[in-house]
């Protein structure tokens, strides 16, 4: 677990708290309450964005602050300021205690602890000077640009952040970790005559930033870059129509995540508006698909050593062969609905209340060749990567973009196509899963997901599948 004194010193003794007088407001606060806690937080982030042949931002910023919560069967109080001081923490407990009126609750048991440490503890934003940050990015320009002449305009970005909270709970439990987390990215324009097409990549994790500054990873990031927009000078309009669809490995997993995951989220579940809402133990997908949501993989994006109440995240099997047999909870949610929480209580920061959110959310590989799955198609659509997309939770319809896909003509992939998107609806497109390769893949770090306004960093992974029918949108004939 993380050393005490790391937190001791950012929360109690730099800002001049008394730990004995913070706990008793917090016990005064959650007496007679179901749960709640202190939630503090502190935080250094650092990004660098190098546009057009220069460094166009780069910004260093620190943020602090505690978010205290009640809450009273199904009712939330919850206040929060970026002041750390015994006023400040007064004041909200005042706030927070209206919920407990006409109330007695028996205070929920806290979480389990664990001694499992997913990621070190050392500040990224340390690692390296500014001029060498700099320095790596105008070195990914260059390069991207000595690689093709049609190469136009380069964006590419580092980003770094280090987050340390610690949860004071009424028993007196406090539970702490401190969360690194890096990104790099490139996106790349290339121009041939009048047609103008772009492709991107990036990675990160709960790491330093060697891996990702080191030239040998961040050329090959360019070079997947590059390869995706000079592909695209060729593409042609995707066609229109119900066919086969191939799903790559890897990355196409947040279709997985967007049209499927958040339905499986425990607030979604409680309150009925999910499309699973009522079908636990019931067939929900086609035999061999199983789901996980796994929070606990070493130095993932999605990774967390315990979430935002202060859980162990867990590995939670959501779906399996085909049967839904879990949710994703946060405490409420699973108090509520008589199960254990699974470590999926998040926030975006110490200004917001925590809600059931996804990790690292995969399908697991089946046994199927992935050359072989691609054989079996005699005219259809192999989708590689996707952009943007959007998702109704109540039925599950979503419409995807998808950044680099082909045709399959006869078991081959053929002529790359753009402009193609993916419609469809999550459970349904679970029930026509045919083949599951052997390839499971995790994205390469790059995933932020949103939900009501909050955004958190996220893992997302499959392997290659084959929906036998899916819609797809497009401009071609």
């Amino acid at each position: 677990m993380t050393n005490p004194s790391a937190t001791t010193d950012l929360f109690f003794q730099q800002a001049g708290l008394d730990r004995r007088k913070v706990q008793s407001i917090v016990d005064d606060t959650l007496t007679g309450a179901d749960d709640g806690e202190l939630y503090l937080e502190y935080q250094q982030s650092e990004g660098f964005v190098f546009d057009d042949g220069r460094l166009k931002n780069a910004s260093f910023d620190t943020t602090q602050g505690f978010g205290l919560r009640a809450i009273a069967d199904e009712a939330t109080g919850y206040a929060h300021a970026s002041e750390l001081s015994e006023d400040a923490i007064k004041r909200a407990s005042a706030a927070v205690q209206v919920v407990k009126q006409n109330h007695s609750g028996t205070a929920a048991q806290g979480p389990s602890k664990t001694n499992a440490k997913l990621y070190a503890e050392d500040n990224p934003l340390n690692d390296h000077p500014f001029d060498q940050k700099v320095r790596i990015l105008q070195d990914i320009d260059a390069y991207a640009r000595s690689k093709d002449s049609r190469v136009k305009q380069v964006s590419c970005s580092l980003l770094g952040s280090w987050q340390a909270v610690e949860i004071v709970r009424r028993d007196g439990e406090t539970l702490r970790d401190i969360r690194p987390l890096v990104r790099l990215n490139v996106s790349v324009v290339v121009e041939d005559g009048d047609k103008q097409e772009s492709g991107s990549y990036g990675a990160g994790g709960r790491t330093s930033y060697d891996h990702y500054i080191d030239p040998t990873n961040w050329q090959s990031y360019v070079d997947d870059a590059l390869r995706q927009a000079l592909l695209n000078l060729d593409a042609v309009p995707a066609p229109a129509g119900e066919m086969p669809v191939v799903l790559g490995p890897g990355w196409p997993g947040i279709l997985l995540h967007e049209a499927i995951g958040h339905g499986l989220e425990g607030d979604f579940n409680r309150k009925k508006t999910s499309a699973f809402a009522g079908l636990m133990n019931e067939r929900v997908a086609a035999p061999g698909v199983t789901v996980v949501d796994d929070g606990t993989l070493s130095d993932r994006r999605g990774s967390l050593t315990i979430d935002d109440e202060g859980t162990p995240t867990s590995k939670t099997v959501l779906i399996e062969d085909g049967i839904l047999k879990g949710y994703m909870h946060d405490r409420m949610n699973a108090r509520l609905m008589g199960m254990a929480p699974t470590g999926n209580g998040r926030r975006e920061s110490f200004a917001c209340m925590p809600m059931p959110r996804m990790t690292n959310t995969y399908m697991v590989s089946g046994d199927a060749d992935p050359e072989e799955i691609l054989r079996s198609v005699k005219k259809g659509m192999y989708a590689v990567s996707f952009g943007g997309g959007q998702v109704d939770i109540t039925n599950g319809k979503f419409v995807f973009s998808c950044t680099e896909a082909y045709m399959i003509e006869d078991g081959k992939v053929g002529a790359p196509v753009k402009d193609a998107t993916l419609i469809g609806n999550g459970p349904d497109v679970l029930t026509k899963v045919s083949k599951i390769g052997n390839d499971m893949e995790l994205d390469p770090g790059i995933g932020t997901c949103g939900k009501n306004g909050q955004g958190v960093p996220v893992g997302v992974g499959q392997p290659t599948l084959l929906i036998d029918e899916l819609t797809v949108g497009g401009t071609g004939g």
